[in-house]
């Protein structure tokens, strides 16, 4: 691997983004006192998972892939390099001091670009949450069979791809927008060979993917990854702690009424499930459910779930073409089954700003805050975590080795988020991209987002 686009990345990076390095360098001053942990995470390569442990003192710094998309698009790699340039910078400046950088300085973390991301310190990963729908965006080459085999409205986690093909009018329609001709034969071939499971399947995709891009960039792309939350609560067990979060949230009206105020939500219409119930037939998405809680006095009664059709998001190119989950079905959920909650008995997905509580994550890096991410979405995530560090919400947290407080928040600078050299848009795959130098070129600009912590 050359320096020659990692060089260009990281003396913009350093130049225009050093306030996120000086933040990660003071936040590494109080590791001594962090606990030691030790993590698991997985990483795929010529189509097989491998497991991975992380142990000691570890800052963990949040990143993330799609699972709506097999193929990986330049926003998905923009985050990847964003994540290792934050990540080698706060090891390097940690060790040898935060001072003006030279030449010197470049070309030494040009070096540690190019070895495994996991390494020092600060350790970047991939929190890939699999509850979401398999096309939620309208920019999955798969998604004619995904919608005709009954699965649009499944999780990710669930989806199996038998049956499942490439669309060839999505193919034509968006070749060099959205997918290129390589990428889909990637994507024919990763499904011959992945045992029916569509994670699998994408994760697969997009490692063989990082393999040459780490090339091209010259900087080792390969992320470990976990997913959550489906992934955790089928391991973990009712003694583990998104099963002791999802108890106590529905505890009473009292810690019910404490989440929605986290969330902006009024608890007049009591709509916004706080674990979204999965049909005996399938469906799970959060965007297709209509909810409604109930209470006795002060005690939650039960849940009223509700399925139906429901259109998701339009891709960046065609704002008529909408992703759709397809879904019909309605059934109740007696409070026992919540209070007393086992994820064999009722398999759930929470809402993302209980679930990320169980990330390791010591810092985390959002996509376009503000524009392209929601900004009520952090806010939620941050009041949360501060309900729960000032004993208001989700008792009995030193049993479990979580993150307390909230972590250090990073965000891709909206106005500099990466696009499509010709097309301008951030949902490009990256097959689709002919000169990564352009990329490159827009330079590499994150900025700490200043929230209460």
């Amino acid at each position: 691997m050359s320096h020659g686009l990692a060089k260009v990345l990281v003396e913009d990076f350093l130049k225009n983004s050093w306030s996120c390095v000086e933040v990660l360098v003071k936040e590494l001053a109080n590791l001594g006192s962090m606990k030691e942990r030790r993590v698991d995470f997985f990483s795929f390569k010529n189509g097989q998972r491998n497991d991975v442990s992380v142990e000691g003192k570890r800052f963990f710094l949040r990143t993330s892939v799609e699972y709506s998309n097999p193929q990986l698009t330049v926003e998905e790699v923009q985050g990847l390099i964003a994540a290792r340039l934050l990540e080698v910078c706060a090891n390097y400046f940690c060790a040898c001091g935060l001072r003006q950088f030279d030449g010197r300085d470049v070309d030494a973390l040009c070096e540690m670009l190019m070895g495994e991301p996991c390494k020092g310190v600060v350790v970047p990963f991939l929190l890939n949450t699999d509850e979401t729908e398999p096309d939620r965006y309208s920019m999955n080459p798969l998604k004619e069979s995904i919608v005709n085999s009954g699965q649009s409205a499944f999780p990710s986690a669930y989806v199996k791809t038998d049956g499942l093909k490439i669309d060839d009018k999505f193919a034509v329609k968006y070749d060099g927008t959205l997918i290129s001709k390589g990428e889909l034969e990637l994507i024919a071939r990763a499904l011959d060979v992945c045992k029916g499971s569509y994670m699998d399947m994408a994760d697969s995709v997009k490692y063989t993917q990082l393999e040459s891009l780490s090339e091209a960039f010259g900087m080792n792309l390969r992320v470990y990854a976990l997913r959550m939350p489906l992934a955790t609560l089928e391991r973990e067990g009712t003694d583990g702690f998104l099963h002791h979060v999802i108890r106590e949230v529905h505890r009473d009206y009292s810690a019910i009424e404490t989440v929605y105020n986290c969330m902006g939500r009024s608890l007049k219409n009591r709509t916004t499930l706080l674990t979204v119930p999965h049909s005996k037939k399938g469906y799970a998405s959060k965007r297709a459910v209509r909810g409604k809680i109930y209470f006795d006095n002060s005690k939650l009664k039960n849940v009223k779930v509700t399925y139906k059709t429901t259109a998701l998001y339009p891709n960046a190119m065609d704002p008529n073409d909408v992703s759709v989950a397809k879904a019909e079905d309605e059934f109740m959920v007696e409070s026992d089954r919540l209070v007393n909650y086992s994820f064999k008995e009722v398999p759930s997905s929470p809402q993302f700003v209980l679930y990320s509580l169980a990330s390791p994550e010591n810092a985390a890096l959002w996509h376009g805050i503000g524009a392209f991410g929601a900004t009520q979405l952090l806010k939620s995530y941050a009041a949360i975590r501060l309900a729960c560090m000032r004993g208001s919400l989700i008792g009995g947290l030193d049993k479990y080795e979580v993150v307390r407080g909230v972590p250090l928040q990073f965000n891709l600078s909206p106005k500099h988020m990466w696009v499509h050299p010709v097309h301008r848009n951030i949902d490009a795959s990256i097959g689709c991209v002919q000169n990564f130098g352009e990329l490159a070129g827009m330079g590499m600009r994150i900025e700490p987002l200043s929230i209460m912590r």
